[in-house]
């Protein structure tokens, strides 16, 4: 367990874990990524969580950052200070704000439904994986949190007095307004809180979060609170007591709906006591949040589910065992498997139920959980293929999700959010993963299903939602500039979605549909094979030996005028690229290096390049597209030292074992996961490769305990003597087997390899 002064405490021995646990959930740090701008939160949470309960700081004045003042999508600052309550679904390392909803807080003394009243300073943090706790400082209210999949469990310690649990739904993160409330009993409340529009990018995909509060012992006192319209002229005389402000509704127990509205349970306690809170959420129903919450914590107490909790995380941590490297090392390393493990997350209730994409009904699951929010912009490059190495199983069902979106919508998600498609960033990222995953032996899904899907987004050129310019893609083997949103262009979009970004969205499509054609072949589709992966060579298009980047081109075939490389960076506006520079995105051709490295002109001028990338600052490890030019010079056969520096370099540069310690958005566990394969000393070449690029590993001996179900249940062995001080290669062996290349393949590795390195000081 961690205070937020980051000193490792281990874990609550009284809550029964075993010293298998011990082992595993002590090494996880939540509050890395609290900070600059990682958008994580160290509250409480559970694998693939659908409830999490995380200290909410990001309103209020008294703060560093006030989610009011700058575009925010933190529920939590580390640097803050000012707390006004306890959310109960968030999203974790994002860079868009929703969510951030049903806030709960413990007070005492007077009632005031006021949070800037009622907030308070905090202190002795405390998070761990599962648990998290604080005391808030203007009451000497001591809160601890844990949490099931679907139920949030809180427990506040009170002080003698009038003490009071305030549920406030007018505050949150989401950039949506209106809820409903109805205190059911004195130990009970339900409700629906109104949340979406993620991004800003589809004003329609609006949609509501159901709620059941139950409180361990009934309140002397409960009531609601709503804001009143604000009126005018005589009006504003008739209601001149609470005009346009909050009042307060004593023992109401009718429906309240409104924007700013809450409840209050109020205890008059003679001694000091603890009233333990539990929340259990639903998206398609009141009663299935109450089923939820029954199913998941009915008969138990916080620390039966805090237990029940640990061991959960504790079973998927130790699919990974490492042994040396440093304490911080290792506390990274499992903090960032631990994020991986968030998101994307179940959708499903205990019935089953789920809402269909785009809310027009609602569906239920048989033999798998539903998942959501796919990030697939982010997550095919390094999360995915992490999951389908560590966690196949979980993996398979995300799939078998993204082909129900599919029959339900007629697409395949882009960046899905609880059933709505928020059309977030560019690509076809869906097809990448499901491809991936199959080529990765993960093949018990519908094939068919997800080759129709495959087919449809590649052949549709016009009005195709996902594929914005695909027309042109088709016509001329890349998207030129005249198809961009940019007004400098006139915007043509052929009847569909401009383009945001036409040298990106070309890469992008090259990505996705060179796993498309392989996952053709591999279903011995070889003619629609041939034919998909000849377009992947469209990035060859834009190279420009004057610059020696990837620049955009005009429909005519002429470069565009005036251009400079640097345009973009610090996530600037740049015609051409999506959030980057030319830099950023030279190198972006995971399917194809060694072609790329021809059209350079060889070894000498890919390495030369590259090194411009990053000796004169351009690489950004928390920019997707670049974030495994580290590795890339395992393509020169003379350079691949560098790669072990660079990655040694990244790890080391751009995260650490404290609240800053991610280099930016987490991006629902991308950084995340590129920082878990760095420390194992991988990191996967290209979606439909199936095959690793292999570096120094961080420790000296890595154990991945394979899935037995898809791998025979075998053992990854990587064994890297004094790795701390020896960080160069001299020989890479896999199964006692000198190999010459520093690459290996998905399927030997998952047979159960055993890998060794001979390391040196020295890169000569």
């Amino acid at each position: 367990m961690y205070q937020k002064s980051f000193l490792l405490l281990g874990v609550f021995l009284l809550c029964g874990l075993s010293s298998k646990a011990q082992k595993w959930s002590s090494f996880v740090n939540p509050f890395i990524g609290t900070s600059n701008y990682g958008a994580t939160y160290p509250g409480a949470v559970a694998p693939r969580p659908m409830v999490t309960v995380s200290p909410f700081n990001a309103a209020g004045e008294q703060n560093v950052i006030d989610k009011d003042s700058q575009w925010n999508s933190m529920a939590y600052w580390n640097e803050n200070t000012f707390l006004s309550g306890f959310s109960h679904v968030n999203l974790s390392g994002v860079g868009c704000p929703d969510l951030g909803v049903i806030l709960t807080m413990p007070t005492s003394g007077e009632l005031t439904p006021h949070w800037q009243e009622y907030g308070s300073t905090y202190k002795n943090e405390k998070a761990s994986a599962g648990y998290y706790s604080t005391t808030l400082e203007k009451y000497n209210i001591q809160v601890e949190a844990t949490a099931s999949r679907r139920v949030g469990i809180s427990k506040y310690h009170f002080p003698a007095g009038q003490n009071n649990v305030l549920l406030n739904l007018g505050l949150g993160l989401t950039n949506e307004q209106g809820g409903m409330v109805k205190v059911v009993s004195d130990q009970e409340v339900e409700g629906m809180v109104t949340v979406g529009s993620f991004c800003y990018n589809n004003p329609q995909a609006v949609y509501p979060v159901y709620f059941v509060m139950e409180f361990s012992e009934p309140a002397d006192e409960f009531g609601v609170w709503k804001e009143a319209r604000p009126n005018t002229g005589v009006e504003e005389q008739w209601m001149k007591s609470y005009n346009g402000e909050l009042r307060l509704l004593e023992q109401y127990r009718n429906h309240v709906v409104g924007d700013s509205i809450g409840v209050y349970m109020t205890y008059h306690h003679e001694q000091p006591s603890t009233v333990e809170v539990k929340v259990g959420v639903s998206y398609v129903s009141i009663e299935n949040a109450r089923e939820n919450l029954k199913a998941e914590t009915s008969d138990k107490d916080f620390a039966d589910i805090l237990a029940e909790t640990q061991a959960e995380w504790d079973e998927l941590l130790g699919v990974v065992e490492v042994k040396g490297g440093s304490e911080d090392d290792k506390q990274m390393f499992y903090t960032a498997l631990y994020h991986t493990l968030i998101h994307p997350n179940i959708q499903s209730d205990v019935n089953g139920e789920f809402n269909l994409s785009g809310h027009q009904g609602f569906g239920q699951t048989q033999d798998y959980d539903r998942y959501t929010v796919f990030s697939l912009w982010d997550t095919y490059r390094s999360l995915h293929p992490l999951m389908s190495l560590l966690y196949p199983g979980q993996q398979s069902e995300m799939v078998k999700t993204m082909l129900d979106i599919y029959q339900e919508s007629g697409w395949l998600p882009k960046w899905e959010l609880n059933s709505t498609e928020t059309y977030t960033m560019v690509g076809d990222p869906a097809v990448a993963v499901i491809a991936d995953t199959y080529l990765r032996g993960i093949q018990d899904f519908d094939t068919k299903v997800a080759l129709e899907a495959m087919k449809k987004h590649y052949f549709t050129t016009e009005n195709n939602p996902v594929r914005p310019g695909n027309k042109y893609y088709h016509e001329l083997g890349y998207i030129p500039v005249e198809a961009e949103k940019s007004d400098l262009f006139g915007g043509e979009d052929n009847g569909e979605a401009r383009v945001w970004g036409a040298v990106s969205t070309t890469l992008e499509y090259n990505i996705a549909d060179y796993a498309f054609g392989q996952f053709a072949g591999a279903l011995g589709e070889q003619k629609l094979s041939e034919e998909v992966l000849a377009q992947t060579k469209g990035y060859q298009h834009f190279y420009d030996p004057e610059t020696k980047v990837l620049r955009p081109k005009m429909k005519n075939g002429e470069f565009l005028n005036p251009f400079n490389p640097k345009d973009g960076e610090n996530f600037t506006h740049a015609i051409g690229y999506v959030e980057g520079s030319a830099y950023h995105y030279a190198f972006m051709v995971p399917h194809d290096i060694p072609g790329l490295i021809q059209t350079m002109g060889g070894e000498e001028s890919f390495v030369k390049q590259l090194d411009v990338v990053f000796d004169e600052g351009h690489y950004e490890p928390d920019n997707e597209p670049d974030m495994a030019y580290p590795f890339l010079y395992n393509y020169a056969q003379n350079y691949r030292w560098k790669s072990q520096q660079k990655v040694k370099a990244m790890i080391e540069e751009d995260f650490a074992n404290t609240p800053s310690g991610l280099p930016g958005n987490d991006d629902t566990g991308t950084m995340s996961s590129l920082l878990a394969f760095s420390m194992m000393g991988l990191y996967p070449e290209s979606a439909g490769s199936a095959e690793y690029l292999v570096t120094t590993p961080r420790f000296e001996e890595v154990i991945i305990h394979l899935d037995k179900h898809y791998y025979g249940g075998k053992n990854i062995v990587i064994r890297a003597p004094k790795s701390d001080s020896r960080p160069y290669i001299k020989s890479f062996r896999v199964n006692g087997q000198e190999q010459d290349r520093l690459f290996i393949d998905h399927k030997t590795l998952t047979e159960g390899a055993q890998i060794d390195f001979s390391l040196s000081k020295s890169s000569k």
